[in-house]
C-alpha cells in the first residue's frame, strides 16, 4: 500500500521510549538518536506533538536524558519505576500512550507510533477505523510485531539503516 506524506499533513508522534531503547541496546549495543527518528518519521510534515512516555529510575539519574528529548521538540511524560515486594519490577506505558493517541487522532491527519510492541495492534486497527486515521510505526524491524507491520500504514524500519538512528554508548541515549 502506498500513502501519501505530504508537508501539511498533522502528525502526531508517541515514542514507546523504552521499547526503542531495550531494542537498540540489545540489538546493538548503542543508543537511540532520538532526534534522528524524529526527523525521519516526521518526513518534513507538520508536527503538532510528539510525545515520549519514559521512565523515572529509583536512582533518578534520567534528567540530562529527558532534558535531551525536550530540546529537540519531543515532550515527556515520566512515570515511576514500580518495585514490587518480590523484588520484580514493572515499568509500563502501554494504556497511557494509547489513551493519548486516541484523544489526539481527530486533531491530526497521521499518528505514529514509535514502537514495535505487538500490543499496540488493536490501537492501529482503532484509529484506522474510528475516523480513517492515518497510522504509521516506527521501529527496529528485527525486534518489532511481524503483525503490527502488518497492520499499519507504513512502517519505517529503524534496523534498515541502524547507523542513521543510533548512538554510541559514550554519548548516552
Amino acid at each position: 500500500m502506498s500513502i501519501v506524506k505530504h508537508p501539511d499533513q498533522r502528525v502526531a508522534i508517541f515514542i514507546d521510549t523504552q521499547n526503542l531503547y531495550h531494542s537498540a541496546r540489545n540489538l546493538y549495543k548503542s543508543y537511540v538518536n532520538f532526534a534522528g527518528v524524529l526527523k525521519d518519521a516526521l518526513a518534513g510534515r507538520k508536527l503538532i506533538r510528539a510525545i515520549a512516555y519514559v521512565i523515572t529510575s529509583e536512582a533518578g539519574d534520567e534528567k540530562a536524558f529527558f532534558d535531551a528529548l525536550t530540546k529537540i521538540g519531543i515532550e515527556t511524560k515520566t512515570k515511576d519505576l514500580q518495585v514490587f515486594s518480590s523484588g520484580a519490577k514493572k515499568a509500563d506505558w502501554d494504556v497511557g500512550l494509547a489513551v493519548d493517541a486516541i484523544k489526539m487522532a481527530h486533531k491530526v491527519d497521521t499518528v505514529i507510533i514509535a514502537s514495535g510492541d505487538g500490543d499496540f495492534i488493536p490501537l492501529v486497527e482503532y484509529l484506522q477505523m474510528n475516523g480513517g486515521t492515518q497510522v504509521e510505526v516506527v521501529a527496529f524491524g528485527k525486534s518489532s510485531s511481524m503483525k503490527l507491520k502488518e497492520v499499519c500504514d507504513d512502517f519505517l524500519d529503524l534496523s534498515e539503516n541502524p547507523n542513521k538512528y543510533l548512538m554510541r554508548s559514550n554519548s548516552r541515549r
